[in-house]
């Protein structure tokens, strides 16, 4: 595990829960970037992507 992944893993995470629930087109964009570089980070530590609906708590 890289801390270079773990890091961008956790600002994905950070940058996706900040926009979530925000209503506007500008909102939703930040919170897929953040999924992005979430799973950007899982991939280069060798982890599948997160590929359920957010919010749902499905691991």
């Amino acid at each position: 595990m890289s801390i270079e992944g773990k890091a961008k893993e956790a600002a994905g995470y950070v940058k996706e829960e900040l926009n979530e629930h925000r209503d506007s087109p500008e909102g939703q964009k930040a919170a897929q970037e953040g999924r992005d570089l979430r799973n950007e980070g899982r991939m280069e530590d060798g982890k599948l992507p997160k590929t359920t609906e957010p919010g749902t708590g499905a691991k």
